[in-house]
This record gives C-alpha cells, structure tokens and sequence, in this order.
C-alpha cells in the first residue's frame, strides 16, 4: 500500500470497512454520516499510510480507533438540528391553568390534613418518599394488606375531592 498499489486498498477495504462503518454507525447513530467517517478513514489511510505503526498493534484496532475519533469529531462539528432563531418561546402567562393548579393544590393539602394520620402517612411515603408498599410496610411493621388499603382509600378520598 505504501507504493501506491490500489489492490491493496482495496483487499484492505474489504477486510476491516465493515469494522471501521460499525465503529462510526454506534457512535453517530445515523448511517449516512457513518459512511461519510468510512470514506475518510480509509481516504486518509490512502493519503498516508505511514501513520500506522505495526509495532504499535493490529491494523485493525488502528482502524477502530480513528474511526472513533473521526465520529467524535464529526458529531463536534456537526451543527445544532434547530437554529436559536427558529424557537418561539410562549412569553404569555396562562393565568387561568395557574390559577386551576393553585386551587387544586389547595383542595389537596385540605384533603390530605383531614385525613386519618396513618392513612396521610401511608400516602406521603409512597409519593413523596417513593417507597413502595412492601418498604413502607417494613418500615411502619404493619401488614402489606393494611398499607395497600390506607393508600387506595387515600387515593379514593383525593380522587372524590378533585372531582368535585
């Protein structure tokens, strides 16, 4: 190859570029932009063949890695999908979802203070906590049973205040 022989890029082509197409395919995510890397690691491996150093590994992992590097660098340049000009940004407030939102979260925190403790307790660890029936039982020592049922009947409290 590094005469100039065109049968040796060729068979060395054939060998390592579907190595070198997967390599920039996993990393870009977008197969024409992988083809794009495939023909410039092998266009540079034309250019200058005496970039590669057996002593330093296989040909191969030589291929993958500036493979690698050529989709990194090409997803550096690559420019952003959408320009900063072609975003609208809604300025208005929507004053009457707030104002919903604000008298619901209201009714909630009533609903929730008018409730029996250990039933609140129950609800606050499950959505607040983010444990799930079997830890909150561990944790309280009551039965499974009993936390699933002081959570559903919470839920149905809070379901029947809402819907009014």
């Amino acid at each position: 190859m590094k005469s100039g022989d065109q049968s040796a890029v060729a068979e060395l082509y054939d060998r390592y570029s579907s190595v070198v197409y997967a390599v920039a395919l996993r990393i870009l995510g977008d197969a024409g932009a992988a083809e794009d890397v495939l023909q410039e690691v092998f266009l540079q491996l034309w250019r200058n063949p005496s970039g590669f150093d057996a002593a330093r590994g296989s040909l191969g992992a030589w291929l993958a890695v500036i493979s690698r590097n050529r989709a990194i660098d090409f997803l550096r340049r690559r420019r952003p999908e959408t320009d900063i000009e072609d975003v609208v940004l809604s300025v208005a407030p929507d004053l009457a979802g707030d104002a919903d939102r604000s008298r619901a979260a209201e009714k909630i925190r009533g609903v929730l203070g008018a409730m029996p403790l250990v039933q609140r307790s129950a609800l606050e660890l499950a959505y607040f906590e983010g444990l799930s029936h079997s830890e909150i039982a561990s944790k309280t020592g009551e039965p499974l049973g009993t936390i699933k049922t002081r959570i559903r009947a919470g839920l149905m409290t809070l379901r029947k205040a809402l819907q009014t």
